[in-house]
């Protein structure tokens, strides 16, 4: 079942739909619920080209999405993994917390509880050397949806910040 929108207005744009249309302010938070993931918390943001569903992508200020490697000096963006195909130029939901479905760039296994650090393989732009902190596997890689995915716990991710 799809997550759906729990706040108390019409109109929202569906969690798992794209648009080239914005339908909401950028930024704009909503939580929604899932029959089997449970609850969880969703960004409106604009979308960037390869994008898929379970993508992993930062995002700036200006609420634009990058798909993430994690694997470049710099400062610490915010994570979301998104909810559709939302492409350059279209506007749609990223997951922020709960449980999400990140699509991964490979068929290794995680183990449960483990976090996600250096050589995940999850589907960013670059699948090696990624790290991503308020994030922790919770299921183990499946194929199970013609695409090899892995469940993982978030809590507001985010890139780690350059300490060097």
């Amino acid at each position: 079942m799809p997550f759906i929108i729990d706040n108390a207005r019409v109109g929202w744009q569906a969690i798992a739909d794209t648009d080239t249309i914005k339908r909401h302010a950028l930024g704009t938070i909503v939580s929604a619920i899932d029959s089997s993931l449970g609850g969880g918390e969703f960004i409106y943001l604009q979308g960037v080209g390869s994008t898929v569903v379970g993508s992993i992508v930062n995002y700036d200020d200006n609420f634009v999405t990058a798909l993430d490697t994690s694997a470049t000096a710099g400062p610490s963006r915010p994570l979301a993994v998104a909810m559709s195909a939302n492409v350059a130029n279209q506007y749609g939901w990223y997951q922020i917390s709960g449980l999400a479905v990140a699509a991964k760039a490979s068929t290794v296994s995680f183990a449960d509880g483990a976090g996600l650090g250096a050589g995940s393989g999850l589907a960013v732009a670059v699948a090696t050397g990624t790290v991503i902190q308020g994030a922790i596997v919770r299921t183990v890689a499946s194929a199970a949806t013609g695409r090899v995915t892995v469940a993982i716990a978030i809590n507001r991710p985010h890139d780690p910040s350059d300490v060097s």
